[in-house]
């Protein structure tokens, strides 16, 4: 589980890289560079969520190895 969480993070940091590309700075929030500032923010979205899920696991096993 804990490696098939890192692999979706990585791919949620070339997705962000990816988008990033297609932004233009110039006009961000006009036609296809709209669709890439979302895809930019909803991939920061799933890396956060994951970096929980990371965490949550790590907490649970920290808690459980307590006990």
């Amino acid at each position: 589980m804990k490696n098939l969480i890192w692999v979706f993070i990585l791919i949620s940091i070339g997705m962000m890289i990816f988008n990033a590309f297609l932004v233009d700075f110039d006009n961000p929030l006009v036609n296809e560079s709209l669709i890439a500032v979302i895809g930019v923010f909803s991939s920061l979205c799933s890396f956060l969520l994951l970096l929980i899920l990371l965490l949550s696991l790590k907490i649970k096993r920290l808690k459980k190895k307590g006990n």
